[in-house]
């Protein structure tokens, strides 16, 4: 899910980020490696996130659970 929303999103974001910054006078490039970074830093979040969870989830008492419903 997160790669597909960075599929849609990616384009996206470039083509508004480059017309944005034609309307100043010193223009940067619009610079590919900074999307790359991005899902990185992106997907790491997300595996910690969702291991995190995950562990926890294995590591619960599931009669705990139970007892709560």
């Amino acid at each position: 899910m997160v790669l597909l929303a960075f599929v849609i999103a990616a384009p996206l974001a470039g083509w508004v980020m480059h017309h944005w910054l034609q309307n100043f006078v010193y223009h940067i490039p619009v610079n590919w490696l900074i999307f790359l970074i991005s899902i990185v830093i992106t997907l790491v979040i997300t595996a910690l996130t969702v291991g995190y969870r995950s562990v926890r989830a294995a590591r619960s008492n599931p009669v705990q659970s139970l007892r709560m419903e």
